[in-house]
């Protein structure tokens, strides 16, 4: 089988980039002129050069192919320009599977994210059911990735063949970026978060999230969503396990949100000036007001997924983490 990856370049494309090639199949790469490569480094993949935003580069990449992981996503919770991230997540998903349409692609997985999902107000952990709109997205990231998904389903519902995966908060090696929870990774175990916030989230192994977009491809019902996650942790015992993994102390003081935010507003306000990322974003803040729970009882029933412990995922990051400074 070929298939073409998206996003093979970056942490979550590149980890299922590496499962497709363990298990024997030829492997197709879109990326940019010009882009980080490293990802790449060592595997037996064909590279063609392409953009989401430039759809004439797409029939190229997609023509001949047995299947589609579209994971490339612009995922930022800051940017000083948003319109960047609605071209990339939206107009580019649109983009990519229109040009899986014309050549005939017989089977897609789309890469969406459980930031599209909703959370129930009881605490308890949400599911691809849980009721959520577009009103609901906090920040432009959370929304253009509800609108791509969006595309997604649409396409499904006209006949194409998509499968959507929705991956909670991938951690572990080849995060070059990295990605926000990355940074929170290699910050706290280089003893440079002294203080947190209360807040939760889904911790899942970037190599168990790849496994289930294979799963997804083999087993998952057109149309239908899954979620790809782990375990539900507090970012107070995330920092705590990181902190006995890193052989460091765990910062002590809980900051309330009312004191972070102000902090995220100077901190991007000091960005624009300077071009530098900010320290903290509003939307960052915003979100951790809620404790990101979700299950993945429906992945783990319809397609035999699982997850190895998160204590595991947070190691090998370190881990690598450490082998990069």
């Amino acid at each position: 089988m070929k298939a073409l990856v998206t996003g093979a370049t970056g942490f979550v494309g590149s980890a299922v980039a590496r499962r497709l090639l363990r298990g024997g199949h030829s492997v197709r790469v879109l990326a940019r002129a010009g882009s980080d490569r490293r990802n790449l480094q060592g595997l037996d993949v064909e590279v063609l050069e392409g953009d989401l935003t430039k759809p004439a580069s797409l029939l190229p990449a997609c023509d001949g192919c047995d299947a589609l992981f579209h994971v490339a996503a612009d995922y930022r919770l800051w940017a000083p320009d948003p319109a960047e991230l609605y071209r990339a997540n939206v107009d580019g998903t649109r983009a990519i599977l229109e040009a899986a349409k014309r050549v005939g692609v017989p089977r897609i997985v789309y890469t969406s994210s459980v930031a599209t999902l909703g959370i129930p107000k009881d605490g308890t952990p949400g599911s691809e059911t849980t009721p959520v709109t577009v009103d609901d997205m906090i920040g432009h990231y959370k929304r253009s990735k509800f609108l791509a998904e969006a595309e997604a389903r649409k396409f499904a519902a006209d006949g194409l063949p998509v499968v959507i995966v929705n991956p909670s908060t991938p951690i572990g090696p080849h995060d070059i970026k990295p990605t926000p929870t990355g940074r929170v990774v290699r910050d706290a175990m280089n003893g440079r978060v002294p203080a947190y916030v209360d807040t939760g989230l889904n911790i899942v192994h970037v190599d168990d999230v790849a496994e289930g977009h294979w799963l997804a491809f083999e087993r998952g019902v057109v149309g239908e969503r899954y979620i790809l996650g782990g375990f539900d942790m507090s970012l107070r015992d995330v920092l705590i396990e990181i902190a006995d993994i890193a052989g460091r102390s765990p910062p002590k003081v809980r900051l309330p949100h009312a004191v972070v935010m102000p902090i995220a507003y100077a901190s991007e306000a000091w960005a624009r000036l300077t071009g530098m990322n900010p320290i903290a974003t509003v939307e960052e803040v915003r979100m951790s007001k809620k404790r990101m729970f979700f299950s993945s009882a429906k992945a783990e029933r319809e397609l035999g997924y699982s997850a190895r412990p998160a204590r595991l995922a947070l190691e090998d990051a370190v881990q690598w983490f450490r082998q990069q400074q």
